[in-house]
């Protein structure tokens, strides 16, 4: 959703500079080109400092400054302690992102732990709306407060909400990546979708599917549960602007500016499309940007609409599935929410045991009715082990 200017962090990737302990000073270090940090020569006094297991202690960020390893964590990879990886994320209690993020935090802390020594430890507020910025900052704080993290990923609601935080934490020494949203923080890694190129992809896989139906679709709207969050802003424009290009006489009834609000409450949202689809009788194909697009499918059957209006969403459920089967949904657009969750994890033992940040690698993946069965299979796989 959510989650989202692709902004990858080049820490240690063109330079590392690990400082090297001694019992009368420290010297510096500059790695190699590769993203790992170099292998200062062993201290006398190694728990004195990471660094004679050649971990990153400093380097810069985004802003200018300078990240610098918490010597308490230095501490813990030089006697091999575990450290304590937490990953925070904005509700625990959304219908199918929750369960979807948990699934995937559970698989790769394990991976992780193959690489790393770790605790693990997911939190996230009961907030059905799927916004309770305050709350989840208060968890994240009580841990920082304490100690009791040693390395961090964020799955923010939206850009601008948790900068603050993140950068704040970096400066306490603790690494920070976040996930799911784009962000304009310092955090390691952004690892999520760009909403332009989602909107952009999602109109031209539209438009294939138009050419391979010999579909002549003019009239299109779009919609989504938080119309105003910055990733449904990118995903809307770009879809809009793509159709446009290549049909110009095509017709938008809203735009990102104006969009169908549905809510992210499955009954308000089935609500919202029957009045929708009631009050503008010439639609013929509506976006979602969110989770919503099984309830679009449920009203245009209840309107008979069948076969005349067509849709397309994100995520999977298996509404979706059951709506791109009956060939009503176009695709569903999958930013796998559980390889998001997972990548914190993943990130934060690569960066404290090889000095290595992973970069933003996510793709999109369309699913249609093509690979709609296995799609279905891996989601009730998730589904049962939540």
């Amino acid at each position: 959703m959510r989650i989202k200017d692709r902004r990858l962090l080049a820490l240690m990737t063109a330079a590392i500079i690990v400082a090297a302990a001694c019992s009368s000073g420290t010297s510096a270090t500059t790695a190699p080109s590769t993203g790992t940090a170099s292998q200062a020569p062993a201290s006398a006094e190694a728990s004195a400092s990471a660094a004679a297991a050649g971990f990153p202690l400093t380097g810069p960020l985004k802003d200018g400054s300078t990240f610098t390893l918490a010597p308490r964590i230095a501490t813990k990879l030089t006697s091999g302690d575990k450290i304590n990886y937490v990953f925070s994320y904005q509700s625990a209690s959304i219908p199918l992102f929750s369960a979807q993020y948990k699934a995937g935090y559970d698989k790769t802390i394990v991976d992780a732990q193959g690489t790393l020594a770790m605790n693990g430890q997911a939190i996230a507020p009961v907030s059905e709306s799927g916004i309770d910025v305050p709350a989840q900052i208060a968890q994240i704080e009580a841990l920082i407060n304490t100690d009791q993290v040693d390395c961090l990923s964020i799955e923010p609601p939206d850009s601008n909400a948790f900068t603050a935080i993140t950068n704040s934490t970096l400066a306490k020494g603790i690494p920070v990546f976040t996930v799911g949203v784009t962000s304009n923080g310092n955090e390691f890694t952004n690892f999520t979708q760009i909403p332009e190129k989602e909107g952009t992809q999602a109109a031209n896989i539209v438009l294939k599917w138009m050419a391979d139906n010999k579909k002549d679709l003019k009239v299109f709207a779009v919609s989504g549960g938080d119309p105003t969050a910055f990733w449904a802003q990118g995903r809307m424009k770009f879809f809009k602007s793509t159709i446009m290009a290549a049909i110009p006489d095509a017709t938008f009834l809203n735009d990102e500016t104006n969009a169908l609000a549905t809510t992210f409450d499955a009954a308000k949202t089935l609500d919202a499309y029957k009045a929708f689809i009631a009050g503008n009788p010439t639609v013929q194909f509506i976006e979602n940007v969110d989770i919503g697009a099984e309830h679009a499918y449920r009203a245009i059957k209840e309107a008979g609409k069948e076969g005349s209006i067509n849709t397309i969403g994100w995520n999977v459920s298996l509404g979706q599935l059951d709506a791109i089967d009956a060939g009503t949904q176009v695709a569903a657009l999958d930013q796998k929410w559980s390889e998001q969750a997972g990548f914190g994890a993943l990130a934060c033992a690569e960066f404290l045991k090889n000095g290595k940040v992973l970069p933003n690698s996510q793709e999109l993946l369309p699913v249609t009715k093509e690979n709609s069965a296995q799609a279905r299979k891996d989601l009730q796989a998730i589904l049962d082990a939540g």
